[in-house]
């Protein structure tokens, strides 16, 4: 077909092609660059939209991203995840959660004598970013660039627990490995703890799950879209992890707000935010708070 023989349509099509970003990183770039900010909401239509790329390619593109935690989908549509915002990958994302965490931290390791640890979730896994110890430092297995199956530590377990059903099959895939006796084995029962973790407002706990003889209880670090890290405490097997754990989730709490300042924490996967005590407003809990939350099964196991 010669020029002058090309229908008004060929040239608008081929005017298209032209304009369309020729390459899947092109793409990619043009979708993160439509949001305008860490808080900016966007739904598949506004993306379409906004980068002028037919709608089945952005939604492709989206879950995609998705997947690599560019981005975060939520029932009120996309926003940037952990790796854009700086906050999950290997990157300097990290220096501000620990500078953020670190004075909480140290406050947490001098008030309790127990190990404190700063971590986020990396996949599958954990990993550690800061560790306070004092003299029982060495009897924790745990450092600082070290890694964990986030399906057996308080820590993964608590960020774990702020995800949807399907992100979290996702991560770990279709089974998970006993480190332990006690370590959970199955993604169902996984499921069902994590459950438990939400109705106890975010506190995880574990007794010889990753290291036998070790203990943990440990709170997630939340924004808006979601959790972003994790502190905890840990120590012996027999210590008293609820007269310490309104301490982990305060130091959680505070945390959040130091990084995302009047940003409210994402609330339970698929319902609204919880109000009026707990992890979101302040509230400090009471012994007899603390005996509701934490239930213990007849094997003395922490649920």
């Amino acid at each position: 077909m010669t020029p002058e023989a090309a229908t008004p349509e060929a040239m608008t099509s081929a005017s298209a092609r032209r304009e369309s970003p020729p390459s899947m990183i092109e793409r990619m770039t043009l979708i993160l660059d439509a949001f305008s900010g860490p808080t900016a909401r966007l739904t598949l239509e506004d993306v379409a939209r906004r980068t002028r790329l037919p709608r089945s390619t952005a939604h492709r593109i989206l879950d995609q991203l998705v997947r690599q935690r560019w981005l975060a989908h939520h029932s009120f549509g996309y926003g940037l995840g952990q790796r854009a915002l700086g906050l999950g990958g290997q990157d300097g994302g990290h220096g501000k959660i620990r500078e953020a965490a670190a004075p909480l931290l140290h406050e947490l390791q001098v008030t309790t004598g127990l190990v404190a640890h700063l971590a986020v979730l990396d996949g599958a896994e954990i990993f550690y970013l800061d560790k306070l110890g004092g003299r029982l430092a060495t009897s924790v297995p745990s450092r600082v660039g070290g890694r964990a199956p986030a399906h057996c530590t308080a820590l993964g377990k608590a960020m774990l627990a702020w995800l949807e059903p399907e992100q979290v099959d996702a991560l770990l895939g279709s089974g998970i490995s006993r480190l332990t006796s006690r370590t959970i084995g199955e993604l169902g029962i996984l499921h069902q703890e994590l459950h438990r973790i939400r109705q106890r407002r975010g506190l995880a706990f574990e007794r010889g799950e990753s290291f036998p003889g070790i203990a943990c209880v440990a709170a997630a670090i939340r924004s808006a879209e979601g959790p972003v890290a994790g502190i905890s405490l840990a120590g012996d097997i027999r210590a008293p992890l609820e007269n310490v754990a309104p301490l982990v989730v305060t130091a959680a709490r505070e945390a959040s707000q130091t990084l995302f300042p009047g940003s409210a924490p994402a609330g339970r996967p698929g319902g609204r935010a919880r109000r009026g005590g707990g992890t979101g407003d302040g509230t400090t809990w009471s012994p007899e708070t603390m005996n509701r939350l934490v239930a213990v099964d007849g094997r003395g196991d922490w649920m």
